[in-house]
C-alpha cells in the first residue's frame, strides 16, 4: 500500500493498484508500506512464575499493517513495529507466566497443562492493545521455546529427579501393597479350593472303602476257604523271599499248602 504525505502528515492511502496521481515533490511525497504477514521472533527473556521460579521463555508474534495511518504516525517502519510489539510481547508473557504456575506451561498431569488457553488470552489482549495503538493487527503469538535460566537448571533438574524418584516410590509401594492384597486372596481361594477338594477326597475315599468293605464281605461269604487260602498266600510273599531261608515243621499250615496239592480248599 502507499501513503501520500503532504508535508509528513498523511493525506492519502492508496491500496488499489492502477494509476495514481499526486502533486510534485517537494509538496506531496509517497511512502510505500508493505501488506503481507511479517513474524517478529523476539530475544528470549527472563520471567517469573507463580511460584516466583525463573523461567527463559522466547516468543514469537505474526502481524500486518491495519490501520496505515496510525502505523505511520506511530511507528513509522517496520523497525519501529517491531520494537513495539517486543516490549509488549514481554510485559504481556510477564503478566502472564506471573499469574500462572509452572505446571500450567510444561505438565504430564491431566488438567494442568494449559499454556494454549493462556497464550490465546495473551493474542487476544495484545491484538487489542496493538491495534488501538499503532494500527498494527496481531495474527498470532505463540512460545518457541521454554526452559530454565543456565545457572538454576542443575537445581531444578536435581528437585525434578528428586521429586519424580519420590514418585516411583510412592507407585512402587501402591503396587506393592495391591500384590500383597490379590497375593491374600489368591492364596485364600486356594486354601478355600483345597479344603473342598480335601473334603470330597475324602467322602469319595471313605465311599469307596466301604464299597470295598462290603465286596470283601461279599467274597468271604461266598468262599471263606479260598479267601483263607490267599491270605495264607499273601502272608508267605511276605514272610519269605529269595534270600530268606524258613524251617517249618511238617505239620506247619504254610508247609501243608506247599506240598499237599490236596489241601481244604481244593476239595470244596
Amino acid at each position: 500500500m502507499a501513503i501520500v504525505t503532504q508535508f509528513g502528515d498523511p493525506v492519502r492511502v492508496e491500496s488499489a493498484p492502477g494509476l495514481h496521481v499526486k502533486h510534485p515533490y517537494p509538496l506531496q511525497s509517497v511512502i510505500s508500506l508493505d501488506r503481507r504477514l511479517h513474524i517478529l521472533v523476539p530475544p528470549p527473556s527472563e520471567l517469573l512464575t507463580l511460584e516466583k521460579r525463573n523461567v527463559v521463555a522466547s516468543g514469537y508474534i505474526v502481524w500486518r499493517i491495519a490501520d496505515p495511518r496510525r502505523f505511520l504516525q506511530t511507528v513509522f517502519d517496520r523497525t519501529g513495529a517491531e520494537s513495539r510489539l517486543g516490549d509488549i510481547l514481554f510485559a504481556e508473557l510477564g503478566a502472564a507466566f506471573g499469574n500462572a504456575p509452572m505446571s500450567a506451561f510444561v505438565s504430564v498431569t491431566p488438567g494442568q497443562y494449559r499454556a494454549e488457553a493462556i497464550l490465546a488470552d495473551v493474542t487476544r489482549q495484545y491484538r487489542h492493545v496493538a491495534r488501538r495503538d499503532y494500527g498494527i493487527d496481531v495474527v498470532d503469538v505463540g512460545l518457541r521455546r521454554l526452559d530454565f535460566p543456565d545457572q538454576n537448571r542443575l537445581a531444578v533438574f536435581s528437585r525434578m529427579k528428586s521429586e519424580r524418584a519420590q514418585m516411583s516410590m510412592k507407585y512402587r509401594s501402591e503396587g506393592e501393597e495391591e500384590g500383597l492384597k490379590i497375593r491374600a486372596a489368591s492364596e485364600k481361594a486356594r486354601t478355600s479350593i483345597l479344603a473342598e477338594a480335601y473334603v470330597r477326597a475324602q467322602k469319595h475315599r471313605g465311599e469307596g472303602e466301604a464299597a470295598a468293605a462290603r465286596i470283601y464281605a461279599e467274597s468271604l461269604g461266598r468262599g471263606p476257604r479260598f479267601y483263607e487260602f490267599t491270605r495264607s498266600i499273601e502272608a508267605m510273599k511276605k514272610t519269605v523271599d529269595k534270600d530268606t531261608t524258613l524251617v517249618l515243621p511238617v505239620d506247619a499250615e504254610l508247609f501243608r499248602l506247599l506240598r499237599d496239592s490236596r489241601a481244604p480248599f481244593a476239595r470244596e
